[in-house]
């Protein structure tokens, strides 16, 4: 198994259950890939994902290997999800509670309640048909694809998550209350099939939770599991090549020359990664170098990590912060690739739920901004500082005044880490 991230580990936990011997191979000194953990100054920073919307996902995983998940993990329901602040100041407490929903559909647009209530009915549809449904269906066969466009076509999925919250709700900032969630997984809410609202409903019927302890707490959970079933998870262990022998892998070559042979090879890396650095050429038919340049990426992400030696109780634990566009700023990410100077910010405070994971008296802090991938040409190298530097300003002008004065721990990541 090639990476730790929480795909990798889940993939080792069900290839143990059924009797396998798991090697994973991960090349950080830790566990966890994109939920890597960051501990410095008594601060816990969790490096990306942060919010648990399927517990029963791991409720299963648990129950493969003869445990009870609530006996490693607590999770904390969150009440609301997210604030969501608009550039005129005003915001929207999203939660699960249908009728305080309600409220503040009333509070913005009264107009838009009985629209509110049509879209969570096509939400509710699309999780139906788009998560029940299809959620564990390869799509390796155009049979597979065909099987499945009878759903398709009852969600009109060939509608963007946009257009299709804009037939119900008038509202222009509401419209980006009910839109915005592909952007937690990379997804241009202006492109991507309106498919996406099962997230809606997701969250609606499972809740938006944190994991005590933070997102590392669920990655040592999974290790653990992994452990107790005879395997192993190997740190430091970078992976050069998969070897493949008529057209089949047997095994891997790490950075350090060592080869271990395998019966599977599983790769939770990055996609094009995978294909144009670990596989060789000659063995890619369909995966060109060519065709991996053709192919669309996502966007990538700005996140400044910071501890304060204040707590600020008026930062919600999860709070989004709308810029003065969405959707001119989200074609300048997507489409045009530039490095806008204004900016939408996800403001992370994990420490409004979980005092463990800051001293005692202190708030940790992520704030992250979704900008173009490396394909925009941005040197990082220079550009970073000046990025940084604007948020604090924005920060400080809207919601944290004064707050750099008692920043204690600061580090950041770019497209280029990422």
């Amino acid at each position: 198994m090639i990476g730790s991230g929480f795909g990798g580990l889940a993939a080792a936990v069900r290839l143990g259950a059924k009797g396998y011997r798991v090697t994973v191979l991960e090349k950080l000194d830790a566990p966890g890939g994109r939920a890597y953990v960051h501990r410095r100054g008594g601060y816990v920073f969790d490096a990306g994902p942060t919010i648990v919307t399927a517990p029963f996902l791991f409720e299963e995983l648990w129950t493969l290997c003869g445990k009870r998940f609530s006996d490693d993990i607590t999770l904390k329901p969150l009440d609301p999800f997210y604030r969501i602040r608009f550039d005129d100041g005003s915001w929207f407490d999203y939660s699960g509670d249908v009728q305080a929903m309600r409220r503040e559909v009333a509070r913005f647009a009264p107009q838009d309640l009985d629209g509110y209530d049509a879209f969570f009915q096509e939400a509710e549809k699309c999780y139906r048909l788009g998560f029940e449904g299809m959620a564990s269906i390869s799509f390796v066969t155009l049979s597979d694809l065909i099987a499945v466009l009878p759903d398709f076509m009852r969600m009109q999925a060939w509608k963007t998550i946009y257009s299709r919250v804009a037939s119900f709700i008038r509202d222009p900032k509401l419209r980006m209350v009910f839109s915005f969630h592909p952007l937690l997984i990379g997804g241009n809410p202006f492109s991507v099939t309106c498919a996406y609202a099962l997230i809606n409903a997701l969250e609606r019927r499972h809740g938006v939770h944190w994991a005590m302890g933070g997102t590392g707490a669920l990655i040592q959970g999974l290790v653990g599991l992994i452990q107790g079933q005879g395997n192993s998870v190997r740190c430091e262990s970078e992976v050069a090549e998969i070897l493949v022998r008529n057209q089949r892998a047997y095994g891997v070559r790490l950075a350090d020359g060592q080869i271990l042979e395998s019966e599977i090879v599983v790769s939770n890396a990055d996609t094009a990664w995978t294909y144009r650095y670990l596989i060789p050429a000659q063995h890619r038919r369909h995966w060109t170098d060519s065709k991996i340049e053709r192919t669309k990426f996502s966007m990538s992400l700005f996140v400044w990590y910071f501890g304060t030696r204040q707590q600020f109780h008026d930062i919600p634990h999860h709070m989004i912060l709308m810029g003065p566009r969405y959707r001119e700023l989200l074609a300048d990410i997507f489409k045009r690739k530039i490095l806008a100077k204004d900016f939408s910010l996800y403001l992370h405070r994990p420490s409004a739920s979980d005092p463990s994971v800051a001293p005692p008296g202190h708030d940790t802090f992520y704030v992250l901004s979704p900008v173009p991938h490396l394909q925009s040409g941005v040197d990082w190298s220079g550009a970073a500082e000046p990025y940084r530097q604007a948020i604090a300003q924005s920060l400080h002008r809207t919601v944290m005044p004064g707050f750099e004065e008692h920043i204690t721990e600061s580090f950041i990541t770019t497209p280029q880490d990422f």
